[in-house]
């Protein structure tokens, strides 16, 4: 399918260092690939996703982030594009490949050895070694370090036993458990010699070649969800499992041929957490693939807008186009202007993940800012594409909830995203935690209270650090502060400050109240009050990174056609941002009743410019246009025929 020319340039920008990998897709894969028929039963899905799972491994579309000796094919930041191609196709397909690849292959790869790489790696990319990532258990999700799951030195006979001690220890929600997996890499708590050195990973194989549970493990099928239902999540428990020792993916601690436990890092805090944090590719690829998806969906529904008809125009007789409709318009165009905006913002997350990989340990101040710009954006992304993907399915009518249309198949799909790889509520929390704490002690090693009391030793407010287009704001801020106040509202810097300020002051008010309720008699309670604003620092903190990212990607765009209308798409997301805060920027005093109009009626302006470049902006957005519905629905249904 050929695109206009603008389409393809935007395209060209949105996709970035990455272009020529996600162009490959769209050149090679086909919707039979990777669009799912959404009429298929739960086992049709399940067996849907195995085999396209299986068939795009063997074509090297899904097997970055791999060593290259063990068959991988790039780096962890294409990992994360490929992640970001497939969620256009579909969200179960995505996640086998995620539960796959990125968290089953990811632990070997990150955790294990030379030895667990070259005895299991080939069989984790091919998918001869369907596996799972064992680490949520009935009782503790999000609160890793509190698992039950024991793993058991035993000198005796130098393996470790894998035990399940209590109901609510059983593994759950986990990917290919309930049907497909043969092996899992399962979370647990180390013991050696009586000493408990916490959390480790081991892998335990759970099923024969037949499917069949092993002796000591019990797995069971989640069933029906509602949605990814070719993922088939299921429960795992162990009954006194016995492994050899060579099975604990050691690469920062295990236990030694002389039976004693080592590790390089002493602390067990510190432990867990550089762990954790090479597992944060998953937590990027979630943001990533949700953000695809409401690509996908603004793609079809702004298509559907540009030749449904609704109400005859007076005098006229002619009927008018969904889109020609302001309130269509401030539907969709925003959250479009918002699909460019985030998606810049992940491409520079995944070059610092990778960035954060190559230095291998040697900058732990940029790890634990990845950690933290990881778990923001992931709540941030997946937020908003849920939002987005209701919008769009209302925008669209009756058409919108028929099935073939997509639009509902990818809403069931990634309500989930918002939960998985850490919920969002939790993540936004830790994102304000590391902004308290400048980033000098890692989010996960400190509870509120200890966040609190570390918060009122800090000596004056926050510092806010800048991302890499630094000089180039500080140039855009100087620039805005010249013009007259009838220029400001898309002066860039003009922007970029109204960020900074309500990020700078909802920072520093959160700080001045964990200081107080640091001294609080009652220090949970007051603490716990502090919850809301926690989330709303995160918030803000995220919103001006992104466009910052923005700002960044329009300074890197060589066509000035291009730029040009790059330009009115970062206002509509910068003034459309504002707008939907201003209730707090009318409070804090930042502008005035007046300003605030302005801002609504700039934000309406900018829809009506744009209305007419909505074809190739969706364009840009990268979806081929053969995956927006199945190869079985000969001629797409959102369509003007009535």
């Amino acid at each position: 399918m050929t695109i206009s020319p603008t389409g393809e340039a935007l395209r060209k920008s949105l996709d970035g260092p990455f272009h020529a990998l996600k162009q490959r897709w769209r050149d090679e894969v086909t919707a039979d690939d990777v669009v799912r028929d959404t009429a298929l039963t739960m086992d049709e899905a399940r067996d849907w996703a195995l085999d396209r799972v299986i068939g795009l491994a063997s074509r090297n579309f899904v097997t970055a982030g791999f060593p290259s000796e063990q068959g991988g094919t790039g780096n962890a930041a294409e990992s994360v594009a490929n992640f970001e191609m497939v969620a256009m196709g579909d969200l179960s397909l995505t996640i086998k490949t995620g539960v796959q690849h990125g968290l089953f292959g990811g632990a070997i790869v990150n955790l294990g050895t030379s030895y667990h790489h070259e005895t299991f790696l080939p069989g984790a990319i091919s998918v001869d070694l369907p596996g799972c990532f064992a680490m949520t258990e009935i009782g503790h999700g999000s609160d890793v370090q509190s698992l039950e799951t024991s793993i058991t030195w035993d000198p005796e006979t130098s393996e470790f036993v894998v035990h399940s001690p209590s109901p609510t220890s059983t593994k759950a929600y986990i990917g290919n458990a309930g049907r497909d997996g043969r092996m899992a890499v399962v979370f647990g708590q180390l013991w050696v010699d009586g000493v408990h050195e916490g959390v480790h990973v081991v892998l335990v194989p759970i099923r024969d070649e037949n499917g069949n549970d092993l002796p000591g493990v019990t797995t069971g099928d989640q069933g029906h969800k509602g949605g990814l239902l070719g993922v088939d999540n299921g429960t795992i428990s162990f009954e006194h499992v016995r492994v050899p020792r060579e099975m604990l993916l050691d690469r920062y601690g295990g236990v030694n041929e002389a039976g004693e436990y080592e590790s390089k890092i002493k602390s067990k805090n510190a432990r867990f957490f550089t762990m954790l944090g090479t597992l944060v590719r998953g937590r990027i690829c979630v943001g990533g693939g949700a953000a695809s998806a409401a690509r996908k969906a603004l793609t079809i529904s702004v298509n559907y807008a540009n030749q449904r008809r609704q109400f005859r125009e007076p005098g006229l007789g002619h009927e008018i186009l969904l889109l020609d409709y302001l309130t269509h318009q401030r539907r969709l165009l925003p959250n479009v202007a918002a699909a460019y905006a985030f998606g810049f913002a992940q491409n520079e997350l995944s070059l610092e993940l990778q960035r954060v990989m190559d230095a291998e340990g040697a900058d732990p101040h940029a790890a634990r800012a990845l950690e933290t710009l990881a778990a923001g954006m992931k709540s941030m992304q997946t937020r908003w594409a849920n939002d987005t993907l209701q919008e769009c399915r209302e925008a669209c009518g009756g058409a919108g909830y028929l099935s073939d249309n997509a639009i509902t198949l990818a809403r069931q799909d990634a309500d989930v995203f918002a939960t998985f790889e850490g919920d969002n509520t939790v993540l936004l929390q830790l994102v304000a935690k590391a902004l308290l704490l400048n980033s000098k002690t890692s989010w996960g090693e400190m509870d509120l209270r200890g966040t609190a009391q570390k918060t009122a030793r800090l000596i004056g407010g926050t510092v806010l650090e800048r991302t890499t287009a630094r000089s180039l704001i500080d140039r855009l801020v100087a620039s805005a502060n010249r013009k007259p106040e009838s220029q400001k509202l898309r002066a860039r810097g003009w922007q970029i400050q109204l960020f900074e300020f309500r990020e700078e002051h909802v920072v520093e008010g959160l700080a001045q109240r964990m200081r107080a309720a640091s001294k609080a008699e009652d220090s949970f309670e007051a603490i716990n009050q502090c919850q809301p604003h926690m989330l709303e620092a995160a918030k803000a903190h995220i919103e001006r990174v992104v466009l910052e990212a923005f700002v960044a990607a329009i300074e890197d765009c060589e066509d000035d056609y291009v730029k040009a209308l790059l330009v009115k798409v970062c206002d509509l997301y910068a003034l459309s941002t504002i707008e939907s805060n201003r209730a707090w920027y009318l409070e804090h005093e930042a502008f005035d009743p007046r300003r605030s109009k302005a801002i609504t009626a700039a934000v309406n302006e900018l829809c009506g410019e744009l209305r007419g470049k909505s074809k190739e902006l969706v364009e840009g957005l990268g979806v081929p246009e053969d995956w927006l519905v199945h190869p079985r629905t000969a001629i797409p249904p959102l369509s003007n025929k009535r």
